[in-house]
């Protein structure tokens, strides 16, 4: 155990719990700030799986978290990357109608970037062949704003800030248990105990434990949905020159399979949404009986497929069976065929999901006695989290 209590702990090195630590470091020079991670390195699940985008903010309900820390922190997020010569570019992207019958739709998402302040202009499909020639569509909007980078490296810079400040990351170390003592917390990893002053609890799919081994009710119960990619081979990367997306379903929560330029040059396609039988689970044969156990119990799980089982079938033929997948693809470039795409790393969204079947859509932030929890943190928790570690340090002040 410690001589010396930690003034701040922060459980999980993702971004936004490393976002977290840093800011700590920079409001409270001379505080011990001690961030602790289970695996090997920084950013190895939901953070360093996505697929990079520097998101506008368009798609979030006005007036919610996402939507305004969505709208400062891509300005941040890009600010920080061009300070520090992080690889960043905002490129735009497309949202395209396929059909006449989603044209309703793409100006219901016009006017709400409009009251998101995010600027997006309709466009016509032969506006949208200038940008994406291979695109087909009957309408769409840009979104200029729209960027991507590469939030492993961002991480590491921040990991490097925290250092530097004199702030302590460890990893390999595993939250197994946290008393509450008082003025005090006793934090049990697998290697030994920690003592601090104050937790700050970030540790994604894995959130809601970590907040009820404080006593803390975090009232709703993280389910984990893999997210599986293709990517285009380098001789099709010439078919997207910047991000295209569709409309999004309004019965279906999730955005829809789309193409995203990422930063190193490839060109990923995806995701679906299936469920994972375990809350790391980035393979169709990775299953964990706890985690299975726990999803198959929860009430909510079954009433949010029973309000989106036909789209839940559909993700999880696409999921079985790649001509499907194509053939959702197809519908933004006909182009594309299921021999130029190969299968690329998967990842799994932790989305915290309420007793009665409803997703939680919005950030969740759960305070408790000397503890913060962070339950709920989905897309576009990662354009969003030096502004979200911002709002978590002021929450503590």
């Amino acid at each position: 155990m410690n001589m010396k209590p930690y003034d701040y702990l922060v459980i999980g090195g993702g971004i936004v719990g490393i976002s977290t630590a840093f800011h700590l470091c920079e409001a409270f020079p001379g505080a011990r700030v001690l961030l602790l991670e289970k695996e090997s390195g920084p950013a190895r699940h939901q953070t360093g799986r996505n697929s990079g985008v520097i998101h506008s903010g368009i798609y979030y309900k006005p007036g919610s978290s996402k939507a305004r820390f969505a709208r400062s922190g891509a300005l941040s997020m890009a600010g920080f990357c061009q300070k520090h010569d992080i690889p960043h570019d905002i490129c735009g992207k497309v949202i395209v109608a396929s059909k006449e019958s989603e044209i309703y739709s793409l100006e219901q998402l016009y006017q709400r970037g409009l009251l998101n302040d995010v600027p997006v202009e309709k466009v016509s499909a032969e506006r949208v062949r200038e940008i994406e020639p291979h695109v087909r569509c009957v309408a769409g909007l840009l979104v200029k704003s729209t960027g991507i980078t590469s939030y492993t490296e961002v991480c590491r810079k921040l990991l490097e800030l925290i250092e530097a400040a004199g702030g302590e990351v460890r990893f390999g170390q595993s939250v197994r248990s946290i008393q509450d003592c008082g003025s005090l917390k006793i934090i049990g990893t697998e290697t030994g105990e920690f003592e601090a002053r104050f937790v700050i609890n970030c540790a994604g799919l894995h959130s809601d434990r970590v907040a009820r081994m404080t006593g803390a009710d975090p009232g709703a119960r993280i389910v984990p949905f893999r997210g599986e990619y293709f990517e285009l081979v380098p001789e099709k990367r010439h078919l997207v020159n910047t991000l295209i997306y569709p409309v999004p379903n309004p019965d279906f929560p999730f955005l829809g399979v789309h193409f995203t330029k990422m930063i190193d040059g490839s060109v990923h396609a995806g995701p679906n949404a299936v469920l994972a039988l375990k809350r790391e689970g980035y393979f169709k044969t990775d299953f964990n009986l706890r985690d299975f156990s726990e999803t198959m119990a929860f009430g909510g799980f079954w009433k949010l497929i029973s309000k989106n089982l036909g789209e839940g079938l559909k993700e999880m033929h696409r999921s079985f069976f790649k001509s499907a997948f194509v053939r959702s693809l197809q519908q933004l470039i006909p182009e594309v065929r299921a021999e130029d795409l190969v299968p690329c790393k998967a990842g799994v969204r932790a989305q915290a999901l309420l007793d009665d079947g409803r997703l939680v859509d919005d950030f969740l932030m759960v305070e408790g006695n000397g503890t913060l929890h962070v339950c709920n943190a989905p897309s576009p928790a990662a354009t969003a989290a030096l502004e979200i570690g911002k709002s978590i340090v002021a929450q503590v002040v």
